[in-house]
């Protein structure tokens, strides 16, 4: 199942300038989502990092994958309308500077859940090159 950015912002809260999933090309609720982001340069945070050598924040990064596993648990009916928070990053590796032009692709797999907190892992590749791997924590809210 696909979702373009308007479904996708039927699901997250997340609006610009932190919205930062494009497309999700595919989700089972519950399980598991792939997404992908569009690194352009008029990118808001390419105006500070760094103006002459832009480079995607790793935190932002994270952030990205995280959204799209967000999408994959709050795509689950029980969950419409909350929000999952960041509960922790664990093993968070940097492999490859992501920069204008680049297509990031995600995939967060919900791997543990126990009531309202939950387990991700993540990785963002791009083209073939793994740039990022992260293990997330979350906890969904009401508000």
């Amino acid at each position: 199942m696909e979702l373009n950015s308007n479904q996708i912002a039927e699901i997250l809260p997340h609006r610009y300038p932190f919205a930062l999933v494009d497309k999700i090309t595919d989700y089972e609720p519950g399980q598991w989502a792939k997404g992908i982001k569009c690194v352009t340069v008029n990118e808001p945070f390419f105006c500070g990092h760094f103006p002459q050598f832009h480079v995607m924040p790793g935190v932002l990064i994270l952030e990205a994958m995280a959204q799209v596993g967000g999408v994959a648990i709050l795509s689950l009916p029980e969950n419409k309308g909350k929000i999952a928070l960041f509960g922790g990053v664990k093993n968070a590796r940097f492999r490859r500077k992501v920069v204008p032009g680049d297509v990031l692709e995600m995939e967060c797999v919900l791997t543990k859940r126990r009531g309202p907190v939950g387990i991700g892992e993540c990785k963002a590749v791009v083209n073939g090159q793994e740039a990022c791997t992260a293990e997330l924590t979350f906890a969904i809210s009401a508000e």
